[in-house]
């Protein structure tokens, strides 16, 4: 009979995203029970994945009456399961889990940290979270952040005990599926009728863009520094692949009229697949402000794609500068600027960075080695009890 493990996040696309595959892999070794909130969206997570579910109704949101029904009910659940490993993901999982997890007497109680929201809070709610990380941390038996970034910033800001913090592998929380971003056949016809769709031509250099049109991505700086490179380099070409949010963090209007007036800026809005995007460019920029340990520089390493990426946490791990793709300053498109005519003009310098983005990526964050090494991980957490 297996033990049990119980994987915890706020939401399920958290599940879904964040761990997609690693709960089936799980499920080999131990009896895996997925907790999340929303149980229509749990429940499909659950049968994705053959796992068990168990529903919690957890807020993203500050909701103290709601916090303390789901800890209640967590605690309740964990008693009556006495799972022998309980780990959680996001901040508002984490703090219910541990918790619940610490006050059911749960032995091993690990918790992933994949970003730290009160970095860029301020006055009262920034003193909150500080109290609210720290709780986290302490209820937890161990505690892992996805880069050493991040534990260098744990580390300083005393949030935690040094001793129980640990990062597994090279960071990431799930890897990347290196056979899916994976160039072939199939995605090279989708590339071409896209390119054709597009209006693109094989000369023109095809920077890309994957993720949300907000200020916090850096946009701002990449559209000001395209701007100017497109003006003397007609054949050079900005692929946005995301949706805009206007309500939260809107991009300028002297920002969006660029964007909708330069010809040689291409919106294409949210993607559920981005290979095809991915496999007809030549370069990624990602001037985000902030980061946890993001997935797009891996699946763009993946299709031998050079990064420009800004010098943040994750970012800074993924790409090496001047090895698979250029670090800069962050809010700054003159090094944008910069970046983006080094990979265009010089060819030598270019063809350095694509040959070694593939195994850069392959070598550190292939999924399945993360997931053995967390596997290993659980196995000498486990095994570290019986040591006298």
């Amino acid at each position: 009979m297996k033990s049990k493990l119980v994987r915890i996040t706020t939401i399920p696309i958290s599940l879904e995203k964040l761990l997609e595959n690693q709960l089936r892999f799980m499920d080999q070794y131990f009896e895996v029970i997925a907790v999340s909130s929303d149980r229509k969206g749990l429940e499909k997570v659950g049968s994705k994945e053959g796992v068990r579910t168990f529903c919690v109704e957890l807020t993203r949101k500050i909701t103290p009456l709601a916090d303390l029904r789901a800890l209640v009910q967590l605690y309740r659940f964990l008693k009556k399961e006495k799972p022998l490993i309980v780990h959680t993901h996001t901040p508002k999982a984490g703090t219910i889990g541990m918790i619940a997890a610490k006050l059911a007497g749960i032995k091993h109680r690990f918790h992933t940290v994949a970003g730290l929201p009160l970095l860029e809070a301020r006055g009262v709610k920034r003193l909150l979270l500080d109290l609210v990380e720290k709780i986290t941390y302490a209820c937890a038996s161990a505690v892992y952040p996805n880069s050493l970034g991040l534990k260098k910033i744990i580390i300083e800001k005393k949030l935690s005990s040094e001793k129980i913090l640990k990062v597994i592998g090279d960071g990431s929380s799930n890897g990347i599926d290196t056979e899916l971003f994976k160039r072939c056949p199939d995605l090279d016809e989708k590339a071409k009728a896209l390119k054709d769709s597009l209006g693109l031509s094989d000369i023109d250099f095809v920077f890309i863009f994957i993720g949300r049109l907000v200020r916090d991505k850096g946009i701002e700086e990449l559209v000001r520094a395209f701007a100017k490179l497109s003006n003397t380099n007609p054949n050079a070409k900005l692929l946005l692949v995301g949706s805009e949010e206007r309500d939260l963090d809107p991009l300028s209007q002297e920002c969006l009229n660029e964007i909708s007036s330069n010809k040689s800026i291409l919106t294409v809005g949210y993607q559920s697949d981005v290979r095809p995007y991915l496999s007809l460019s030549k370069a990624l920029v990602f001037p985000s402000y902030r980061e946890g340990f993001p997935n797009v520089p891996m699946q763009a390493g993946c299709f031998d794609l050079p990064s420009i990426v800004t010098d943040i946490n994750g970012c800074n791990e993924i790409v090496i500068n001047n090895i698979n793709g250029i670090v800069i300053q962050v809010k700054n498109s003159d090094a944008i600027y910069a970046a983006m005519e080094k990979l265009l003009l010089n060819e030598n310098f270019y063809q350095l960075m694509a040959s070694k983005a593939r195994n850069m990526i392959v070598d550190r964050y292939e999924q399945t080695r993360l997931w053995s090494l967390l596997l290993k991980e659980y196995d000498e957490q486990l095994k570290s009890c019986y040591v006298l």
